[in-house]
């Protein structure tokens, strides 16, 4: 193990520079081009190593990144993420990268160019010491908008592996993440009747004040204490001063630890009725994202990589989070899934977004030494 340690050590030139490329070109969800060039660059770098790599054509979105390392003959471990960002193309003119105080800054460099950077240093000293074991990665282009057109492909390849690794930030500390909450996106439309304001408002039916009542009824659905959380996050309705409104809206975010929970959300919300006489109501959406819920073998892969970072002098804790991956996606089918494998950092979507240059030193020997114990195991238990 120790090894791997002194490889990523010696080749830490080799992941910044990768990096920086990945992070100099900026891939914003929605710009299918500016992707597109980002994916080029990581193809030409996974080639460079000596990964088998496709490209999976997308209209709507990037295309996406498929790369394979070993041989097929058993079944592979797969490496997940994105290489999608949510800051536009001209941002890294208002947060340059730059290195400051042991910590190397720059858009989407924590989520999650960082991590891609990992995983492919990872492989390089694999490759350097050994054969290396059956690994496919894929780097997928649309995660920061609900992963569309990527969530089957995500799905189809984790079925054909024993486990799955995703390369997205760490927790604070450099904990992994065993759990997440699954992430529900509903639109609420008031219906109602418009009338003049000040000469007949009777004949009205204002469908802001049944807005107003249905805000309260959601916010009751809310159970903080055990992880649930439904709020009312865009609103928007009426026409003139005037006039009574005739429409109102609203989004509304919901998270929950449980498939469980987000069945009883989804029906609570199903379930809510109008209040004021003359309007009626109409939801849609749901819960696009599943919770990837700590489940007994992502707690036994969790143990492995314990054990793994204990022989390079490392303590690796475990917790969760709020916010969704495509992880959710894996660990939903079935699949042994352990998230959070990427370098340490903060401020993921924020101005001061950066990570760790300490923990991008261990972290592909971390990972090298886990691929390593995985593919050495029959399956994961």
């Amino acid at each position: 193990m120790r090894h791997l340690l002194s490889f990523a050590e010696s080749q830490r030139a080799w992941l910044l520079d990768a990096l920086e490329a990945l992070v100099r070109a900026e891939s914003p969800s929605t710009d299918k081009a500016a992707v597109d060039r980002c994916g080029a660059i990581l193809a030409a770098q996974l080639q460079a190593i000596g990964a088998e790599v496709e490209t999976v054509p997308q209209r709507d979105a990037g295309d996406h990144i498929r790369a394979r390392f070993g041989g097929r003959a058993e079944r592979p471990v797969l490496m997940l993420g994105h290489f999608d960002t949510v800051w536009e193309v001209g941002q890294l003119a208002k947060m340059p990268l730059r290195a400051e105080s042991g910590r190397l800054y720059g858009p989407g460099i924590l989520d999650m160019k960082g991590g891609i950077a990992v995983a492919m240093q990872a492989m390089r000293s694999l490759q350097a010491t050994s054969p290396p074991p059956p690994v496919v990665m894929l780097w997928t282009t649309d995660e920061e908008i609900g992963s569309r057109t990527s969530r089957r492909l995500i799905e189809d390849e984790a079925r054909q592996c024993r486990a799955v690794l995703v390369l997205e930030p760490s927790l604070p500390g450099g904990a992994v993440k065993t759990w997440r909450k699954g992430c529900g996106d509903f639109h609420l439309t008031v219906h109602g009747v418009s009338a003049h304001a000040g000469i007949e408002p009777g004949k009205g039916a204002n469908a802001v004040h049944e807005l107003a009542h249905q805000i309260v009824a959601i916010q009751a659905l809310q159970d903080v204490p055990r992880g649930i959380s439904v709020n009312v996050t865009v609103i928007a309705g009426g026409s003139r001063t005037n006039v009574i409104a005739d429409r109102a809206q609203a989004s509304i975010d919901a998270r929950v630890p449980t498939m469980d929970d987000a069945r009883r959300i989804e029906s609570a919300l199903s379930a809510l009725t109008a209040r004021v006489p003359g309007t009626r109501l109409e939801l849609t959406g749901g819960f696009g994202r599943p919770p990837l819920e700590r489940t007994p073998a992502g707690v036994a892969l969790y143990e492995v990589a314990r054990e793994v970072a204990a022989e390079l002098g490392q303590s690796l804790g475990e917790g969760g989070t709020g916010g969704g991956s495509d992880g959710n996606f894996t660990a939903a089918i079935g699949v042994p899934t352990l998230d959070g494998l990427g370098p340490q950092g903060d401020g993921p979507h924020a101005l001061h977004e950066h990570v760790s240059i300490a923990d991008l030193a261990w972290r592909p020997a971390f990972l090298a030494g886990l691929l390593t114990r995985l593919c050495e195991a029959k399956e994961v238990q």
